[in-house]
């Protein structure tokens, strides 16, 4: 490998998480190791090593950076609907159209990973906690206009997002409903918000 040429050191960090960012993305967070991320941004691995002295800091920046952008994306998406039904439509058809998967897998073995990486669970927990301040909002928005009907809006958040990632993760061994996740889910959800079957799967809702 050629001798990698000098850059800024904030420029040259920069370059090496986009690396395992990407890398994460592709291939899954198992594959962010000092000899594949070296590789992924073509300088050796102990420029890596010099960069990142705790590789499991930097698993958690891979980390981070995927769910985190996911996350951006969802609530740029989300903003399109008018009411909190049409959120909630969104969040379900965005979610479980298997459209998502790379993500999935990086968050399954995000959880599988973080019991040996203090760092990744500690991002983990970080990310889970947002996306589920993200539901909740969406669930406490429908539950101040009267379109929702749960006593525990933060626990239903809690459930919900459990359910979505249990059925994602589900589907990455095509087991199940693999294919037609969204409906499965918002029968359930519509049952559990009380509202009329069929609501979110409604288009006039976004």
């Amino acid at each position: 490998m050629s001798r990698a040429s000098r850059r800024p050191p904030e420029e040259r960090r920069a370059e090496l998480a986009t690396a395992a960012r990407d890398l994460a993305l592709d291939d899954g967070l198992a594959a962010v190791t000092l000899r594949a991320v070296a590789a992924r941004a073509g300088v050796t691995p102990a420029l890596v090593a010099h960069y990142n002295p705790a590789m499991d800091e930097l698993v958690a920046s891979a980390f981070a950076a995927v769910v985190g952008a996911e996350l951006t994306e969802v609530r740029i998406l989300l903003a399109r609907a008018d009411d909190a039904t049409g959120r909630l439509t969104l969040l379900l058809r965005t979610l479980l159209d298997g459209t998502r998967d790379d993500v999935t897998l990086v968050w399954v073995e995000a959880w599988a990973l973080g019991r040996r990486n203090e760092a990744l669970a500690a991002a983990v927990r970080a990310q889970m906690d947002a996306w589920q301040a993200l539901i909740l909002a969406i669930v406490e928005e429908g539950v101040a206009d009267s379109a929702f009907i749960t006593d525990d809006p933060a626990q239903t958040a809690w459930q919900l997002l459990g359910m979505i990632d249990g059925l994602n993760a589900q589907a990455l061994v095509r087991w199940g409903a693999a294919g037609d996740r969204a409906p499965v889910l918002a029968r359930a959800v519509e049952g559990m918000l009380g509202v009329a079957r069929g609501t979110f799967g409604s288009a006039r809702h976004v």
